[in-house]
């Protein structure tokens, strides 16, 4: 079985140019929806476009996790979500170029489930959420075989992107 991400357990190292830049609001969206769907992992899609070396999301949508039994540590996102917001992307120019998910209670770490549900050249945002609360955030992207983990920047709250 082949590892979810590097070696070392942290992907292959950060690249210095690839970055995931999350708005606020896409930001304020994820982080709420992770928080309500506490105790069960939630899961969405990142809408934007990717820019050079860059992910420029402008905004979130959710998605329904189709994994009933185990919520708590497993998603898998409705195609039918996929196809909707792919939709509703292509009509404001933009493209789906990534997907959000969040691990309760467990470190923001791309596993081997999240392997074998990757597509490449999409980001995976990771969102840590310890006691209800969304703590760590980390980015990740799929070459095919392995996650490597990247840079994230988040727009402070209030701001405008």
């Amino acid at each position: 079985m082949r590892p979810a991400v590097g070696e070392s357990g942290r992907g292959e190292g950060r690249e210095a140019g690839r970055v995931l830049r999350l708005s606020s609001a896409a930001g304020e969206w994820i982080r709420a929806h992770a928080q309500r769907d506490y105790p069960n992992e939630c899961c969405g899609l990142m809408v934007g476009r990717r820019d050079g070396e860059a992910w420029q999301v402008e905004y979130a949508r959710p998605a329904r996790n189709l994994t009933v039994e185990r919520a708590g540590d497993r998603f898998l996102l409705d195609p039918a979500d996929f196809v909707r917001v792919d939709r509703e992307a292509r009509g404001s120019g933009l493209d789906i170029i990534g997907v959000y998910h969040s691990h309760p209670d467990h470190p923001a770490q791309a596993s081997e489930t999240d392997r074998e549900n990757a597509w490449p050249a999409l980001a995976y945002l990771i969102v840590g959420v310890r006691q209800g609360r969304a703590e760590e955030w980390r980015v990740w992207e799929y070459d095919g075989e392995i996650f490597h983990e990247r840079n994230l920047a988040r727009s402070p709250r209030g701001t405008e992107d």
